[in-house]
Order: C-alpha cells, then sequence, then structure tokens
C-alpha cells in the first residue's frame, strides 16, 4: 500500500544552528519539517517551522519554481522563538512573483500580530530586504487551540504545550494516518510548593496544582493516543533535565519514550536535539534505548537532517 503522506526532515536542532565535524550525522540545523500529502491528481506540502533548515528546503523548491512558474504552500509554526523563524528571510521562494504562502502561527501577543512578530526580522537592521519588497503574496493567520479543516480531507489539531513562550503541538490525520509534533514542550508540573516546612506552602493550592498538572499531561497523551508518527522534544537526558533544567520548555528523552508508549504511539522520533549533543552521544544514547529494534510494538528513531519517514 502507497504511504499516504511523506515526511522530510531538513532541520532536526533545538535552540541555535549547530554546524561542526561533531554534528554532520544527525545535522545542525535548526527545525524545519516537509510534510507531503498524496492526492489524486498531485502531492500537497505543508511545512511545519522555518529554522534554519528551510533554506536548503526553500532552495530545492524555487528551483522547481522555474519549471513550474507557480508556488503555493503553507507554513504552520509551532511559535515565534527565533530557532524556529530565522530561517524565512532566506527561503527563497519569497524572492519569487507567483509565490503565494500562508504562514500560521499561534497569536503570542495581543499587542503584535503574526505578521509583525515574524517579519520584524525584515528591517534594514536586521536584513537588506523588507518584508514590504518581497515578491511573494504572503498571508499570516493567526491560530488558536482547537481542530481546523485543511481541505482535501487533511484535518490538523492544535494544542497548547508547556514552553516558556505560547506554543503549539499538531494532530495532522489524513486517510486513517495521524503525525503529531509535540516539541518545545516539557511535562506539566505543579508550580506551588509541595514541601509543608515551606512558608509559602498552602495544602489546598498544592492539591489543586498537582490535579492541574495530571490532568494536563494525560490530555497531552490523549493528544497523540495512537498516533502513527510522533515527533516529540528529546532536548535533554532524564539526569541533564533534573540538574537544572525544568522550566526550561524541553523534555527528556526518556520521559518522550515513556508517554510514547502510554499512548500507544507506533512510531517515536526524538526531536530538537540539543545544541551541545554530538553525533557519538546521540549514537550513545540510541543504543542504550535499542533503536532500530523494535519494543512493545514502538518503534524508537533519533531524527536526522535530510531523513525521509512515510506514513
Amino acid at each position: 500500500m502507497d504511504s499516504a503522506i511523506e515526511i522530510k526532515f531538513w532541520g532536526v536542532r533545538g535552540s541555535i544552528p549547530c554546524p561542526g565535524p561533531e554534528t554532520v550525522k544527525y545535522g545542525g540545523n535548526t527545525v524545519c519539517l516537509e510534510l507531503r500529502f498524496r492526492l489524486k491528481d498531485h502531492n500537497r506540502l505543508i511545512i511545519i517551522d522555518a529554522g534554519s533548515g528551510i533554506r536548503n528546503l526553500g532552495d530545492i523548491l524555487a528551483a522547481d519554481h522555474f519549471v513550474n512558474g507557480h508556488f503555493s504552500t503553507e507554513i504552520y509554526l509551532t511559535h515565534t522563538h527565533l530557532d524556529h523563524i530565522l530561517g524565512l528571510p532566506f527561503f527563497a521562494p519569497l524572492y519569487f512573483p507567483g509565490t503565494q504562502l500562508k504562514i500560521h502561527g499561534p497569536i503570542t501577543c495581543e499587542e503584535d500580530p503574526l505578521k509583525d512578530v515574524i517579519g520584524g526580522q525584515m528591517s534594514y537592521r536586521y536584513f537588506p530586504v523588507r518584508q514590504e519588497e518581497l515578491a511573494a503574496d504572503i498571508e499570516y493567520i493567526d491560530l488558536k487551540e482547537g481542530r481546523y479543516d485543511l481541505g482535501d480531507d487533511i484535518s490538523l489539531t492544535a494544542k497548547y504545550l508547556n514552553h516558556p513562550l505560547l506554543a503549539l503541538g499538531y494532530r495532522i490525520e489524513y486517510q486513517g494516518c495521524v503525525i503529531c509534533t509535540a516539541y518545545d514542550t516539557e511535562p506539566f508540573y505543579n508550580v506551588f510548593s509541595a514541601d509543608p516546612a515551606d512558608p509559602s506552602y498552602d495544602e489546598l493550592l498544592s492539591a489543586e496544582g498537582n490535579l492541574a498538572a495530571r490532568e494536563e499531561n494525560e490530555r497531552m497523551e490523549a493528544f497523540f493516543h495512537d498516533a502513527d508518527l510522533l515527533i516529540h522534544d528529546g532536548q535533554y537526558t532524564a539526569a541533564e533535565y533534573n540538574s537544572g533544567k525544568r522550566g526550561w520548555g524541553h523534555s527528556s528523552i526518556e520521559y518522550a519514550v515513556e508517554t510514547a508508549k502510554r499512548a500507544a504511539v507506533k512510531r517515536l522520533v526524538i526531536f530538537h536535539h540539543d545544541p551541545l549533543r554530538t553525533d557519538s552521544q546521540i549514537d550513545d544514547i540510541s543504543k542504550r534505548l535499542g533503536c532500530g529494534q523494535r519494543e512493545e510494538a514502538m518503534e524508537i528513531i533519533f531524527a536526522r537532517e535530510g531523513m525521509t519517514l512515510k506514513v
């Protein structure tokens, strides 16, 4: 049976691009995903995030533009931290007449629309081309948590994540196939003190905090329950997370694995690698987790730049 969706990883790192000899295997570009949907008469393209990896994708798409003379696609941003948008000014289709681009993303500040948040990096103080000078026809669309009909029988459900800036996870469904993204997130936890010896301790608040965190984590698991493919944040190991990274908005690899197992996910992709993590270190973690082998019906994969998966 032919795959319904093909996913290509153009950038898999978090925080900052990190090219160099120690990141060749897994790649040093920040996040960008290409999703191709097999329709009856053509393939539809959706891009998730515009990190530095989108530059290489744009070059490929621009070459195709010379053949077809028209280009139309959609970008869904998980949030607007710099590592997720810094590649957009270098996305070649922006500079071709005939390009139609819809950029969707969460509303991060009521005072600044998405167009200003994204386009702010395209001003003379930062970049030689202003947003108003681009040849492409660009439409900015604010997203909130909810379910959206994208047409062509493709649906997208957006869910708020646990990150210092408002961020969205996406659940995309097409022809019975389910792909979820849940990166730039960490487990929800009780923000109130649970220590009775703490002067700020309040028994009622502590109990409510525990309940709220548990309910949100259960909602997250339900969000990607039974997904064919889950692309999940795994920036840290459990030891790193517990030694000062809690509250930074990123998950441990071990947490991603255990959560995906409970949610009956079929394939888990560890994503948003720490920029300090070398290829050999990722290899060591991969071996420790038994990646590449089937365990309890779930396959674990560490994302690599240029990797293609089919669902």
